[in-house]
């Protein structure tokens, strides 16, 4: 069972940690078939294709190519882990609703987590751990029920293969409170002091609608930790260590996980969250094997 985790207002930036935000720029149209020059290509929304990234690795990588809607199935016991078996669930995000195995059903070229009225969401984590690497998926979310102001809040994140949090820290590279925002949020969390008030660096970029598809993506080494949004950077932190936190950048193996979850108990806004794709890389002489767990 993962450990609860505490979400507060973002700290600032310290003078050791740098936050690079990107905006999109286009240009006007190039002419074409008028004797002008012919417009350039578009540049890849995927980062692991605009920054060749390389091969995945297979291990945490899933397609999500199989199941259907008329037979939903659960995720590949070989790549991920869930709360339990089928109809098993375990103690939501701080006590609040349960995270159920039944809530991440595979449905022919898409995982689905649902978030119900009752408080019951999706969560599961890869079995593929590293320290350094890349990561990325491509996501949306909606709410499906009435606004009550209780919303899931949707996930993805590096939580470390010791489960140690917050000594090991955590990287929530996408993390919204509801459901199909226009902003992407991130909250990249120092490993740190557990006596210490909660140590995190706080990103957004406005102008993404997250009820339609986008691929988000995350870069970790020994130098920084970067976020991106269709390929293209929108944070960057480095640095930071102080008396009670190591550097943003410096926590020891990590994996993936996916997660809907509830900050409220029940009564919630019903949503759904679904994933087309997830990609796991690793970097060639950078990348180290995953700790035990």
């Amino acid at each position: 069972m993962r450990p609860s985790r505490l979400r507060l207002a973002a700290l600032g930036a310290s003078a050791a940690c740098l936050l690079t935000l990107t905006a999109t720029l286009s240009g006007p149209a190039s002419a074409t078939g008028t004797g002008g020059p012919a417009a350039a290509p578009a540049a890849p929304d995927s980062a692991a294709e605009r920054y060749d990234w390389g091969t995945p690795v297979a291990a945490g990588t899933d397609e999500f190519d199989y199941g259907s809607e008329d037979a939903p199935a659960r995720p590949d016991d070989a790549k991920w882990s869930l709360p339990g078996a089928d109809g098993e669930c375990w103690d939501g995000h701080a006590g609040n609703g349960r995270r159920c195995s039944d809530n991440s059903r595979v449905v022919g070229g898409l995982l689905r987590q649902s978030g119900a009225q009752n408080g019951d969401s999706g969560w599961m984590g890869s079995k593929f751990g590293q320290r350094y690497g890349r990561w990325e998926a491509r996501v949306r979310s909606e709410a499906t029920g009435e606004d009550n102001g209780r919303q899931y809040h949707p996930l993805l994140i590096l939580w470390p293969d010791s489960d140690r949090w917050p000594e090991d820290g955590e990287y929530d590279y996408l993390e919204n409170t509801a459901p199909g925002e226009d902003c992407s949020e991130a909250f990249i969390h120092y490993p740190h002091d557990p006596d210490a008030a909660v140590q995190q660096e706080h990103a957004e970029k406005c102008g993404v609608d997250l009820t339609q598809w986008h691929n988000i993506a995350v870069e970790w080494t020994p130098d920084h930790v970067k976020g991106f949004v269709d390929g293209e950077e929108w944070f960057s932190f480095s640095g930071g260590a102080n008396d009670v936190r190591d550097c943003i950048q410096c926590a020891p193996s990590m994996h993936q996980t996916i997660q809907l979850d509830n900050f409220f108990g029940d009564s919630m806004q019903s949503a759904v969250y679904e994933v087309d794709w997830t990609r796991a890389y690793s970097i060639d002489g950078v990348s180290e094997p995953a700790e035990k767990r």
